[in-house]
């Protein structure tokens, strides 16, 4: 994969938004979590958390679908590379779902 793609993997986890929640203050208040998928998910449910979720995985989707094209996979692929990554370097203290579904406080 290209490094230019691999640092935006990476940068993606100091993203931040409108909404003015940082995707860092959103796991540190464990709002959120990193799941093999390359995808965040809520660990709970709740309307910030939800918000954090949706903007994030949809800039994920985009970047994931630009990496892929560049990189002739798909981007299902892209994603599952990222995932793996993101659940491996997710920090003590923040939650990564499982292969059994739960969450994990790593």
């Amino acid at each position: 994969m290209k490094k230019a793609g691999m640092i935006f993997i990476l940068s993606l986890l100091f993203s931040s938004f409108a909404a003015g929640m940082t995707l860092n203050e959103a796991k540190q208040q464990e709002l959120v979590g990193e799941t093999f998928s390359g995808y965040l998910a809520p660990v709970k449910n709740t309307k910030d958390a939800q918000s954090v979720v949706k903007k994030i995985n949809e800039e994920r989707e985009k970047k994931y679908t630009e990496i892929a094209v560049q990189n002739n996979m798909t981007t299902d692929q892209v994603a599952k590379i990222a995932g793996e990554k993101l659940v491996n370097r997710a920090t003590s203290g923040e939650y990564v779902l499982g292969i059994n579904g739960n969450w994990v406080k790593k």
